[in-house]
């Protein structure tokens, strides 16, 4: 019999049946690469319910999460705090042990699983202050309980009866998960996702995958811990597509060359971060094999899909990915097909690159409150729109408000902020969520972001500067790793700037200046600031006199998680950056 599938757990089940995968999951271990298969995960899966189950856990209890990285152990754990009728509540790993506490407190966890040292002694500094009644690591650490000690406990199967009562009790309905926001303000917010918000956003997706299902391959190191890779995976099981959990960010090249995977997802900034390193190639070549390399890269930032260039363009991009663009395909693998970004607004440029490439890269849309898709581009069917998010998926409807703003409704929308109405209450106009973004949608149904409605401000004079608009342009030159635009209230819009550090050495060694290699040193340079000056200046010709940027500033360290400038997701907290620079940004205004 068919599978029915309206419970996230029920992905598993379906996936063994109709795939019965010998790689399900995959993870190294002390440098060798470890297969779960589809019947493994799923006894490993109900063998932890057993054991929360002896160890007390009740229907609507919460589990917590935390891992530094993506692994086989997080997805049988979730699969087993669901079939209990518990919610999984993760956390991403590298946010502040305050913001730890208030997250176990405020949803009231009572087991957490960690994955290794470093996670469990930033827990344990705040443990006392929690419902913790214990906690169980993934790695093996002297002294600490162990996941694995919940899976003996559920060894004896003689309790699965009960396991299987507590999976008939949850339905569609059912809370699932509590994910709580990065937040580039304030508190994070638990966002309620129930198992029909997010089974709902899995199956309308499925309808834009190509790939090939019970064959693929995939690589996964966005952190689990966002809904994006979250439904992502239960998607991968869906479509009985093998996954390989990447080392580390550090470990992503050599991973890409050993698993050859089909597809991926990631951020734009990691995207951004392998062009570069790409386009740096040129700089080691000489002679015709330098022109030669250029020339195909000037190519395939001209692609446009479906031909659209003309014939005699295709002649040329045929020249160009033989010779070129097939060299940059096999040094990530040889087989990436399909690359997914969200999180935030992709760089244009980036799309034309790796789609001419062979790489092509869907950009879809979406927020934790939607489970989390609501567009993504799709090869098929003419739904590749260079600067779009895509076409709305199926079951999705969104209306664009007065002011522009993006309205969804779907089942994929959320049930709410938890303990909090007045939250919910702000967002939902009846079944509407109001996303913060403004946007359109084309005449050919692509919709279009072009800005967050938060971060739009007035200056003195009145007039509305959107800086997502001026600050992707600019990220775009390969001398600015991140900017942020400011002027609210004041009388011209202005910018701080993080210089790309790395680049800029390169470039200061192959001119022969001497400016000194320190970032201190670069951001102060007459030089570096006459250099950045000129990419502002072709920026600014796009836009009107009142919204150009006419002063920056460059900071003097690189923005990051950990120095509190990015939030896990890489958005900028635009008030603490303000805060953090705040000499440079009067400066700006009052120097």
């Amino acid at each position: 019999m068919s599978i029915e599938i309206t419970r996230l757990f029920d992905f598993p089940y379906y996936a063994e049946k109709k795939f019965n995968l010998e790689k399900a999951f995959v993870t190294k271990y002390d440098g060798k690469w470890e297969a779960t298969s589809s019947k493994e995960y799923i006894n490993k899966a109900n063998a932890v319910s057993r054991g929360l189950l002896r160890l007390g856990v009740q229907p609507n209890d919460k589990v917590a999460v935390i891992s530094t990285n993506n692994r086989t152990e997080w997805n049988v754990v979730d699969i087993g705090i669901l079939q209990t009728g518990a919610q999984n509540v993760p956390i991403y790993p590298t946010i502040s042990k305050e913001d730890y506490e208030y997250i176990l407190n405020h949803s009231e966890a009572t087991y957490c699983f960690v994955s290794d040292e470093t996670i469990l002694e930033k827990l344990n500094q705040i443990k006392g202050n929690t419902k913790l009644k214990e906690v169980f690591t993934f790695d093996m650490i002297k002294g600490e309980k162990s996941w694995t000690d919940v899976l003996e406990l559920g060894s004896d199967t003689s309790n699965q009866t009960e396991v299987d009562e507590r999976k008939n009790s949850v339905t569609s309905s059912s809370l699932a998960t509590l994910i709580y926001t990065s937040g580039t303000t304030g508190r994070p917010k638990g966002v309620m996702l129930s198992h029909g918000n997010i089974v709902s956003n899995v199956l309308a997706s499925d309808k834009r995958v190509p790939l090939e299902k019970g064959q693929a391959v995939s690589l996964s190191f966005l952190p689990v811990c966002h809904i994006f890779e979250r439904m992502m995976l239960y998607l991968y099981q869906y479509c009985g597509i093998t996954v390989y959990f990447a080392e580390s960010i550090e470990a992503m090249s050599d991973n890409l060359k050993e698993v050859k995977p089909h597809v991926m997802t990631a951020v734009p900034r990691l995207y951004e971060k392998v062009f570069d390193k790409i386009y740096g190639r040129g700089e080691d070549l000489s002679g015709i094999k330098q022109k030669l390399f250029y020339w195909a890269m000037e190519i395939g930032l001209k692609y446009e899909p479906y031909g659209a260039n003309g014939w005699w363009y295709e002649k040329k991009l045929g020249i160009a990915r033989k010779l070129i663009f097939s060299k940059i395909k096999e040094g990530l693998g040889g087989r990436l097909d399909l690359m997914v970004s969200g999180s935030a607004a992709l760089q244009p440029r980036l799309t034309r690159f790796f789609a001419a490439a062979g790489m092509p890269i869907m950009e879809g849309y979406g927020l934790t409150e939607t489970s989390p898709v609501v567009s993504v581009n799709d090869q098929k069917n003419k739904g590749f729109k260079i600067g779009t998010v895509g076409r709305i998926i199926d079951e999705v409807e969104v209306k664009i408000a007065e002011d522009g703003e993006i309205l969804v409704k779907g089942p994929n929308v959320m049930q709410g902020y938890y303990k909090d109405p007045e939250k919910t209450k702000e967002v939902m106009t009846g079944d509407y969520f109001h996303t913060g973004d403004i946007g359109e949608v084309c005449e050919d149904g692509f919709l279009k972001i072009t800005d967050r409605k938060k971060e739009m401000f007035k200056t003195s004079g009145g007039k509305y500067v959107a800086p997502a608009l001026l600050e992707g342009e600019l990220k775009q030159s390969r001398f600015i790793e991140q900017i942020m635009v400011v002027g609210e209230g004041e009388k011209m819009p202005a910018a701080l700037i993080q210089p790309n550090f790395v680049f800029i050495q390169d470039w200061i060694d192959r001119k022969g200046k001497n400016i000194g290699k320190t970032h201190k040193e670069i951001a102060s340079s007459d030089i570096v600031i006459a250099r950045i000056q000129k990419e502002v200046d072709a920026c600014n010709v796009n836009f009107g006199k009142w919204e150009q940027i006419k002063k920056f500033e460059l900071t003097p360290d690189e923005w990051s998680i950990d120095g509190g400038h990015l939030t896990p997701t890489m958005k900028m907290k635009r008030k603490i950056i303000k805060g953090i620079y705040n000499d440079l940004y009067e400066n700006i205004y009052r120097g």
